[in-house]
């Protein structure tokens, strides 16, 4: 007994030194976006519009006001462990699908000077656009229409372990649970363009139902993801990913649909730390849907090249992009003008045009094009 009092305060004072040298640090940002959209209505209201935003139909036009607010914390408290949590709370354009808040990532990092463990909710390294914290992009205020559905539909629950020997070499594997609807997005709507982030165990829009592409397990079976990266460091990299949910073909009530769903991803940029900044996806793979007497499979791919040039406050970027999906196909073009006034206000406007049909939606023109004016505080 006499030991154990002894041992105690001992154990108390080590924790209090610990917690005490401990690294607390909270980021975020709040924005505010004023779109003017001509398209029909949205897929986030059950249309089938390509943006986050829509009209009344193909030729008409509205204004819409969107406002978001992102917090991620950080807490350090020893050199090799990292808790890391953010979530998003919205004010979204009426008549839309989904959460208004909601968990965006939750983990826990394990790391050395060459290996890293992550176990948790969180998103694959693979986006050359969404390199900033919580998952935001330098370039452009829309993604691409592969990281827009990265961001819709793709962010496991599991754990990934990096190894990286040298500066030149990194490999990744990923063991992970929870995405079993991925791909029912695609199906459904095809290739949209935006900035929507799902939030966990969230139910958004689909047609002619709804999914849900966060959340718990469902078929009770594990997913995979492995990736190689080459780099130059501060200079140019080029990555390849895969991944495949091995989602079981169970006949189910949406939201929870599983689709099994297998792509691959080959990524690459130069002069990512520089004025100058080429960036480049190549996203193809397949989705299949289970029914009582057979299956449906859709053959899906999506690429955009990027070009971005800073000067002192200000940052241009122009993108140009295609997608298919099933009979499903176009074009996307992008320019955006951003303006970081001091470390904590950014600025921009930014016009995008798609064009595609989609043969399966009662009018077949889901193209269309938006102008944004954003104004975002970062903390």
């Amino acid at each position: 007994m006499r030991r154990m009092k002894r041992i105690v305060p001992a154990l108390l004072c080590t924790i209090a030194a610990s917690v005490s040298a401990q690294s607390l640090q909270f980021h975020g940002f709040v924005t505010a976006r004023e779109i003017y959209v001509k398209a029909q209505p949205s897929w986030t209201t059950g249309g089938f519009g390509r943006f986050d935003v829509g009209a009344a139909n193909a030729d008409d036009h509205r204004y819409v006001n969107i406002d978001v607010a992102q917090l991620g914390v950080d807490w350090t408290p020893w050199t090799w462990f990292l808790v890391h949590a953010d979530g998003l709370a919205r004010k979204e354009q009426s008549g839309t699908i989904g959460k208004h808040a909601g968990l965006v990532q939750a983990f826990v990092d394990l790391h050395t000077e060459h290996l890293r463990l992550r176990a948790g909710n969180f998103w694959l390294p693979t986006s050359r656009e969404n390199i900033e914290p919580l998952w935001t992009s330098p370039y452009t205020i829309t993604f691409s229409a592969l990281n827009t559905w990265i961001a819709q539909e793709v962010r496991p629950i599991g754990a990934d372990l990096q190894f990286s020997p040298n500066f030149y070499i990194t490999l990744g594997g990923t063991a992970f649970r929870g995405n079993d609807t991925m791909g029912s997005e695609l199906a459904a709507r095809g290739w949209t363009l935006g900035n929507r982030l799902s939030v966990y165990n969230e139910v958004i829009a689909d047609v002619p139902d709804t999914t849900r592409p966060i959340g718990p397990e469902i078929d009770h079976r594990i997913g995979d993801s492995e990736r190689l990266r080459l780099q130059l460091p501060e200079r140019a990299m080029i990555q390849f990913a895969r991944v495949d949910n091995r989602a079981r073909l169970l006949f189910r009530s949406p939201p929870d649909q599983p689709w099994r769903t297998k792509f691959n991803v080959i990524s690459g940029d130069a002069g990512a730390n520089s004025p100058t900044t080429l960036a480049a996806e190549w996203l193809y793979g397949t989705t299949t849907l289970g029914f009582p007497r057979g299956s449906f499979q859709l053959h899906f791919d999506t690429a955009y090249v990027l070009l971005s040039h800073k000067s002192g406050m200000d940052r241009w970027t122009a993108r140009v992009e295609r997608f298919k999906a099933g009979r499903e196909h176009g074009h996307a073009y992008t320019i955006a003008w951003l303006r970081e006034t001091s470390p904590h206000v950014r600025s921009g406007i930014e016009y995008v045009r798609s064009t595609g049909n989609q043969p399966l939606a009662p009018e077949p023109r889901t193209g269309g094009s938006t102008i944004t004016i954003e104004l975002r505080y970062r903390f």
